[in-house]
């Protein structure tokens, strides 16, 4: 992962923009770093991008593994439109920063896909953990990655997904310290957030899932774990941009780290979402 930096110091009211002028934002004013803090209540999403003969696989891989890869919605978009997901929504330019994938490596990052684009590519909104860090801080549930401005640990792990035609390997899991004594409401409260990696899957040992040492993530950064605290682990969406990595294809894209898709939708998950959530179910039902 390539991570992005970025002085905020000059946003102002980033918390009550319309998911509409944040994306215009992105659009138009250069802006490449971290969606984190933008559009209070508003649904962000981790971006993938594929030519057609991969969506359906993919589509498989993600509804196969709901956790690290809650898929929120699936769409053709010739000239790319996502408007199920915001009005206006252009995904060639309406994020903050993107990866380019080809083969088995990120190649680079680019603003917008403008030049890149192909008439055949698939976009895929997967679930992000920025929605149940809201709801755990507005719990009072403290995050130490989010108090010391740092980007949560990531670690791969030893648990082999459900493959789909090309793409499959280990699921990718991040890491939150939680006071012994809040975990039960951790569970409880994250478990109303399917769309977002739901409840953790992983609490404590991380030896059991083949992390050797939590001191060193795979990506992202240390954060201490005190010993009125157990590490608790959630699936993680870095899942399936692996996946991608190892399905090698020609051309693909992804969000930059941090760099979400903001949308029209809310963060709560529509009464009926399920691991085979409808990638077609509209944002007024929500």
């Amino acid at each position: 992962m390539i991570r992005t930096t970025v002085d905020r110091s000059k946003d102002v009211q980033i918390n009550s923009l319309s998911p509409q002028a944040a994306r215009l934002k992105f659009r138009t004013q250069g802006y490449t770093g971290p969606t984190s803090g933008y559009c209070d209540g508003a649904l962000q999403c981790n971006l993938i991008v594929l030519p057609e003969p991969l969506a359906q696989p993919f589509e498989r891989y993600c509804l196969s593994n709901p956790l690290p890869c809650p898929l929120v919605a699936h769409a053709p978009s010739a000239q790319g439109g996502f408007e199920a997901l915001g009005k206006g929504l252009d995904i060639r330019t309406d994020l903050p920063l993107y990866n380019i994938i080809n083969g088995d490596s990120v190649v680079g990052q680019v603003p917008d896909l403008l030049s890149h684009w192909q008439a055949d590519l698939h976009a895929f909104a997967i679930g992000c953990s920025f929605t149940f860090e809201r709801a755990l801080i507005n719990a009072g549930i403290a995050i130490r990655h989010i108090e010391e401005q740092k980007t949560v640990p990531m670690f791969r792990t030893d648990l082999e997904t459900i493959r789909s035609g090309p793409f499959g390997g280990p699921m990718v899991v991040s890491m939150r310290p939680i006071q012994v004594s809040d975990v039960n409401r951790v569970k409880e409260i994250c478990q109303a957030f399917p769309h977002a990696h739901g409840a953790p899957i992983h609490i404590g040992d991380p030896g059991e899932i083949g992390i050797s040492d939590i001191k060193h993530p795979d990506w992202g950064d240390p954060v201490e774990v005190k010993a009125c605290e157990v590490p608790v682990f959630w699936g993680c969406g870095v899942t399936s941009q692996m996946a991608v990595l190892q399905a090698k294809p020609e051309i693909a894209f992804s969000h930059a780290p941090g760099a979400m898709l903001i949308t029209d939708w809310p963060e709560t998950p529509p009464s009926d979402y399920d691991s085979t959530f409808s990638p077609t179910t509209n944002p007024t039902q929500l």
